[in-house]
């Protein structure tokens, strides 16, 4: 199992959107904005929705696991510095949870990573 780095943690944990690839049916990527929350006893992203299982990308997942997933953000605009990290692995759709927060549905899609890469998170605003 990939664990995220203390400072990879951190980032996470100061985020609350970020971009989920799936892949449809017919091998073309499907992606979309989701609410996500760092899972750090099971080292998973963890994304909910409202009514998450009759999602299209909720679907995908069952049909064919590989994801990617990226949360990143503009710390500067001059000078340009952004950072970000990229998380790709294998999702499972899950059914009957509890809910990340109140309001949303049972559904959750729970990403392992099998690979992260960051860039930029020690930048500072200038």
């Amino acid at each position: 199992m990939l664990e995220f780095s203390d400072v990879e943690q951190a980032y996470l944990a100061s985020q609350r959107l970020g971009r989920l690839a799936t892949i449809l049916p017919g091998g073309y990527p499907h992606n979309n904005p989701v609410g996500f929350a760092l899972n750090a006893a099971l080292g998973t992203i963890d994304i909910g929705g409202h009514n998450l299982g009759a999602s299209k990308k909720f679907a995908n997942v069952r049909a064919n696991p590989k994801v990617s997933f990226v949360v990143d953000d503009i710390v500067s605009h001059s000078p340009w510095q952004v950072r970000g990290i990229e998380i790709r692995g294998e999702a499972e759709a899950l059914s009957d949870v509890d809910p990340l927060h109140s309001g949303l549905s049972r559904e959750l899609i729970r990403l392992h990573p099998t690979r992260i890469r960051s860039w930029g998170l020690l930048s500072r605003v200038p």
